[in-house]
This record gives C-alpha cells, sequence and structure tokens, in this order.
C-alpha cells in the first residue's frame, strides 16, 4: 500500500524512548551533583584555605567549591544547584521536577498501552478476515478505520486491469471519488481508459486506497469498533498530555 509505512510508527515510538531516557539521565545527575560534594568533604576532612591566586570568580571562598557547578546542576535538574548551596527552596523546584517527571511517565505509559490495544483489536479483528501479513503501519490508516467500517476491495476486476470501486460508503470508494473530482472534466462521466484524465486519477487512487494487505471490515463486530475509536481517543488523550508536561519540564528548567 502507497501511502502507509510501518517506519513511521516506529519513528514516533523511538522519540518517545528517547525523551524518557533523557528525562531518567537527568535524575541520574542530579543525584550524582548532590552526593559527590559530601563525599569529597567526608574523604579528605576539613578542607584548607585555598591559596589567594586560585579564590577567582570560578571558585567558591567558602566551600572551595567552583562557582560554576550549582547553575549548572540547576540547569540539568531544577532544585539541585540551590541544595548544592544549602538554599531550602531547592526543594520546592526538585519537587515540582520530580511530580512533571511522574506524570510524563505515567502518560506515556498510558498512551503506549492504548496504541497497542487500539493496533491489537484493528489485527484480530477488522483485518484478520484478510490474512494480514504486516501487522503496523502509520497512524493515519488507523484514522481512516474509525471513520468507515469497510475499506472495500482494492481492484473488482479479475484480470490485470485495475478497476477501483465505485461504493463511496467505502474507504476505498471514497478515495476514487476524490480522484474522478479531482480529475474528471465530469465525475459521472468516466472518460477512455487511455486518456491523460483517467491515468492521472488511476495514479492518485494507486497511491491512496488500501492494497489487499490492509484491507479491513468492522462488519458484525459494532462494539469492536467503537471499543477501538475509545482506545484510539484515550491515547492521542495520553500522548497529548505527556506532550503537556514535557513542556512544563523544560519550562521549569
Amino acid at each position: 500500500m502507497a501511502g502507509f509505512s510501518p517506519q513511521a510508527s516506529a519513528l514516533s515510538d523511538e522519540r518517545a524512548r528517547y525523551a524518557v531516557r533523557c528525562a531518567r539521565l537527568s535524575c541520574a545527575t542530579a543525584a550524582a551533583l548532590l552526593v559527590l560534594p559530601g563525599t569529597a568533604h567526608a574523604q579528605h576532612g576539613a578542607r584548607q584555605p585555598a591559596p589567594v591566586f586560585q579564590q577567582t570568580r570560578w571558585v567558591a571562598s567558602d566551600s572551595g567549591r567552583p562557582t560554576w557547578i550549582p547553575p549548572a546542576a540547576s540547569a540539568i535538574v531544577p532544585g539541585s544547584g540551590q541544595l548544592l548551596a544549602r538554599k531550602d527552596r531547592g526543594v520546592i523546584y526538585l519537587a515540582v521536577e520530580v511530580l512533571l517527571l511522574s506524570r510524563f511517565f505515567s502518560l506515556q505509559t498510558e498512551g503506549r498501552r492504548e496504541s497497542d490495544q487500539f493496533r491489537e483489536l484493528a489485527f484480530t479483528v477488522a483485518r484478520a478476515p484478510f490474512a494480514p501479513t504486516i501487522r503496523d503501519t502509520v497512524f493515519e490508516y488507523f484514522e481512516h478505520m474509525e471513520k468507515f467500517i469497510d475499506s472495500g476491495p482494492f481492484d473488482t476486476d479479475a484480470g490485470p486491469t485495475l478497476v477501483p470501486t465505485t461504493d463511496e460508503r467505502t474507504f476505498n470508494g471514497s478515495i476514487w471519488a476524490l480522484a474522478r473530482r479531482t480529475f474528471f472534466a465530469n465525475p459521472d462521466s468516466t472518460p477512455d481508459t487511455d486518456s491523460p484524465e483517467y491515468v492521472r486519477a488511476l495514479n492518485f487512487y494507486r497511491q491512496r486506497a488500501v492494497g489487499p494487505n490492509f484491507a479491513w471490515s468492522w462488519r458484525n463486530a459494532g462494539l469492536e469498533q467503537d471499543l477501538f475509536r475509545q482506545s484510539i481517543r484515550e491515547s492521542d488523550e495520553a500522548f497529548r498530555g505527556a506532550t503537556r508536561q514535557l513542556g512544563l519540564l523544560l519550562a521549569n528548567h
């Protein structure tokens, strides 16, 4: 099927996993920054006053810690810099960061769970009668499955010539109707099959219609289609919520 590619869905999942790894790395870095200074003091005892030539803007005179460490720590995980500087308000910033991260991970998990469910329903119910060999494809395909009870046949002719279906109640029929309205002078009058307008319309249909490997039908499965629609809505809402949480996380930095 020319319009749908399994790689697009895989790329979207990979981006989500990358965002989760970045968030976890931020937490680990903050923990290291909070632990390491105290460990160093415990190992070396009381720090001797730094020589005068070392007491520049890069070194804090009271603790010997470079002054750029707290701002850098706060840039990675809000509040960690204030905690390193022994300022109580750092707890508030850090608590907000933890809350936002927790919500982000929760919404990501919910979105993936609902996404797995509607894909499973599509494969095991609507597509099962057509013995599909490819399990997944782009999200646009599943949106079409929400709106049409049936994909319709890709080709209604048993011979070598491609003859699109004219049943506009099906997805493929609606694509052929759109092709006729776009390229034919009169959508209700079919020109010669060798004419340029017919060839262009047929190419338009071939690129957008659903082929045999992605055919579907929800006939006699209305309950499953309703559950399919609900899972898509809930997956969308969860992923949009996760995106909002990610925006708040960036703003908190």
